[in-house]
């Protein structure tokens, strides 16, 4: 099977050719996904986000003009359509971090700590985190998705895990992988 680039794809679904589209959306609906999950935190409304971003950039892509960055085109849209989403639901639906019992385990005590952690961090430093640790995504695909450098990726990521490691060292947890490097 061939693998046609991004470009590629781009100017053929922009010429109107269905199949190439539907390539985009397999290549990135994951991505948009979790994306959309380091604002909603919900999976059910992330997988609408990412649909209705999808939605938007298949009737707006005669507009995208540097077909070179239509990862980051579509990764702004699916950001201010999980943004919205959040608004019009009045709330954020969040994860549940709290303990359910008090003789729980170590380590899922910490594995909320962390979530929280990850929660508490801004956008600009949650996305990268949450596209990363998990979605599993790698450096080059984040760099894509974001828009941004994979050297500015790497960046956000160690001072993110800092934050993490701040806010673990606060709420009593020490020692451990999570602290900064």
């Amino acid at each position: 099977m061939i693998v046609k680039s991004e470009v590629s794809l781009v100017e053929a679904a922009q010429n109107g050719h269905l199949d190439s589209f539907a390539a985009l959306y397999e290549r990135y609906y994951s991505s948009m996904v979790a994306l959309a999950y380091s604002v909603l935190a919900d999976r059910h409304l992330c997988e609408d986000a990412a649909q209705q971003a999808f939605v938007i950039a298949c009737r707006d892509l005669p507009k995208l003009k540097s077909k070179d960055k239509f990862a980051a085109w579509l990764a702004g849209i699916c950001r201010n359509v999980a943004r919205q989403m959040k608004r019009t639901k009045g709330k954020l639906v969040a994860v549940n971090v709290q303990p359910s019992a008090e003789n729980e385990n170590d380590k899922d005590n910490r594995s909320d700590a962390i979530r929280r952690a990850v929660w508490n961090l801004r956008a600009f430093y949650r996305e990268p985190i949450v596209l990363r640790y998990y979605d599993n995504m790698p450096y080059e695909q984040i760099s894509s998705v974001l828009g941004i450098s994979i050297q500015a990726v790497n960046g956000r990521l160690i001072r993110a895990k800092r934050k993490i490691a701040k806010y673990l060292e606060r709420n009593g947890f020490t020692g451990g992988d999570y602290e900064s490097t």
